[in-house]
């Protein structure tokens, strides 16, 4: 099935943005006006004012002549993009892409969203009745292409989906005008008698290109589906995102819950699929009141687990606020990562750091805020408090491995203490040292073991460790720094065994 698309047409785009503010102007011709060389003139109507034969473009004080009560109010320049803007936005409830069609319109690109809703007659219909709620008359047209979308909602009568086999049949009852082309190349045609696009579109090709222009060849190409018609929406899509429409109204947590696995259970078997999994999803409900609501969740490592992601969204589901009801659902994994199929044989036996269930926690407790989970692995250095790091990662995967041919305490003191420390002669272990106030006799010791700074990062003097043990079996990890004859050493307390 190829592309499919609608445009909406607001015949009245701004003056129902202005009703919107005052519903009294919903009952009553009123205008919108502007200055142009020095005279007051009509830049747009309501459809009451339309009615009685106003249009855009009329001298204010002509107008007042045929409708004497013609309320009339000042125009805001660029208004219509950001009216535009904020309509495109609030209907990617019926579709990710969505586009602005200035001046005076939306373009939607709607491949696999009709079934959502029932077909396409039921998908227009939609629309087109949650946009008159809003306070807008729309026109839509669906068609393969933007430009014959755009062609129908604005020369046809009525609301008109046109089939793929119609395209061209469609095209052909236009006039030059739904091309979409130069004002110059549309009077040439009228000029000429050619009124309808059936009476110029078998003619030569070089023949319309040298008369009216290379741009009416492309606009026939794009509209009969031979060129592509690229649009930008206000929104970009993603390529992971699960959408669930509703045919009432959900307002309770059952209903949500039921709508999260559901769309859960699509989102994870595509990621499963494609051996990927999520670090980030974002769960987002657009209510009958125009209203987006939104929860998120991020996880430790990669996953495509539904029952684990459905858990992380369980204590937020009670943040929704349904108000009247929720109308649409959506899913979207915002942050992807490779979660290739040799991760998931995790589940037939314990796998130590990188067992799933352990990183499955960490999601959890990080889930519930104020809970830091990290460990440390080794790095690449000598110097005591440079020979690790903090990971955040349980599962990290360290460049070296700890080192086990000396001993190294379990906890260390950041940064060292001073102490007190007593010693015979050079480079013997101390016998006792001052700790807090205490007085501590080492038993044992063992040392010392010289640890030089690493000139490529600082300079300083070297340390000598030792391991000492007191009366109380407590073991220590002391070092003097600098050499013992020098008049500047001093002795520090940095770690503890276990």
């Amino acid at each position: 099935m190829g592309a499919r698309y609608i445009s909406v047409w607001f015949p009245h785009l701004r003056t129902d943005w202005f009703a919107l503010g005052d519903p009294t102007f919903h009952n009553r011709p009123f205008v919108l006006r502007t200055t142009d060389h020095g005279r007051m003139v009509i830049s747009a109507t309501n459809i009451h004012a339309e009615r009685k034969g106003i249009h855009k473009g009329l001298v204010l004080a002509d107008a007042r002549a045929i409708v004497t009560d013609l309320e009339a109010i000042d125009d805001i320049p660029d208004i219509s993009v950001r009216i535009l803007t904020e309509l495109a936005q609030w209907c990617v409830r019926f579709t990710p892409v969505a586009a602005v069609d200035p001046d005076d319109g939306l373009l939607l690109e709607v491949s696999g969203c009709a079934h959502l809703w029932g077909g396409e007659q039921c998908y227009m219909h939609a629309i087109e009745s949650r946009l008159n709620a809003r306070g807008y008359g729309v026109r839509l047209g669906m068609a393969d292409t933007p430009i014959v979308a755009w062609a129908v909602a604005r020369f046809e009568t009525e609301t008109l989906r046109v089939e793929t086999h119609q395209l061209r049949n469609i095209l052909m009852t236009l006039p030059p005008e739904a091309l979409r082309i130069e004002t110059d190349a549309i009077q040439r045609l009228h000029k000429l008698g050619l009124h309808r696009i059936a009476q110029f579109i078998n003619m030569p090709r070089n023949v319309l290109r040298r008369r009216f222009g290379r741009t009416l060849l492309d606009q026939l190409d794009k509209a009969l589906g031979d060129q592509v018609d690229v649009i930008v929406p206000v929104v970009l899509p993603s390529q992971y995102i699960e959408r669930l429409p509703c045919l009432e109204p959900v307002a309770t947590r059952a209903g949500i819950e039921f709508a999260l696995e559901e769309l859960l259970v699509a989102l994870c078997g595509k990621l499963q699929r494609e051996q990927k999994g999520l670090r980030q999803a974002v769960f987002k409900g657009y209510r009958v009141d125009g209203v987006t609501i939104e929860t998120k969740i991020g996880t430790h490592r990669p996953t495509h687990h539904v029952a684990h992601v459905r858990k992380l969204f369980e204590n937020k589901i009670s943040q929704l606020e349904p108000g009247l009801g929720i109308e649409l659902f959506e899913l979207e994994a915002k942050d992807i990562e490779d979660n290739p199929v040799e991760q998931e044989r995790i589940w037939e036996k314990s796998s130590g750091l990188d067992d799933e269930r352990l990183n499955e926690l960490v999601d959890r407790l990080l889930d519930r805020g104020g809970i830091e989970v990290s460990r440390f692995v080794a790095a690449e250095h000598y110097w005591p408090e440079r020979s690790f790091k903090k990971s955040v990662d349980v599962s990290e995967s360290p460049a070296i491995s700890w080192r086990t041919d000396v001993l190294r305490p379990s906890h260390l003191l950041s940064p060292p203490e001073l102490i007190d420390v007593t010693a015979p002669i050079p480079d013997y272990p101390p016998m006792l040292f001052v700790y807090e106030g205490k007085i501590h006799r080492v038993v044992k010791a063992d040392g010392p073991e010289r640890i030089e700074q690493e000139w490529w990062l600082q300079q300083g003097q070297h340390r000598d460790y030792y391991i000492l043990e007191d009366e109380n079996g407590v073991r220590y990890w002391i070092f003097r720094l600098g050499h013992y004859h020098d008049s500047n050493y001093k002795w520090f307390i940095h770690g503890f065994f276990a």
